[in-house]
């Protein structure tokens, strides 16, 4: 499975565009390797994003806007889910994934 970010590369919103590069800087400076979707080049992609997203997740009024996680099909949550689990410093757990703690030895 490979995460997966959602994004909107046209994005009028500063703030949207600061927490789709908050998600996105996180995942590269950890070596987490991922995906980016972007919704505004395909219809089909962010037709896939709304349906996946489960219904409790979604606002009560509009779609869900960007950065949206996933891993593989896995919904994983939004921007503001991803800030508390970086917070908490649970973001691998978030994302499905298994901590690199153990795995640091290279050879």
């Amino acid at each position: 499975m490979v995460i997966r970010v959602f994004i909107a590369s046209s994005s009028g919103f500063v703030a949207i565009k600061k927490k789709q590069q908050d998600v996105v800087r996180f995942l590269e400076a950890n070596k987490i390797e991922f995906e980016e979707v972007d919704i505004t080049m395909s219809e089909e992609q962010r037709q896939w994003m709304y349906k996946n997203i489960p219904p409790e997740k979604k606002p009560a009024q509009g779609n869900p806007l960007p950065p949206q996680i996933f891993n593989g099909d896995r919904y994983c949550g939004d921007y503001d889910s991803f800030f508390e689990s970086k917070e908490s410093n649970t973001v691998f757990s978030f994302l499905g994934l298994k901590s690199r703690l153990a795995s640091k030895a290279e050879p």
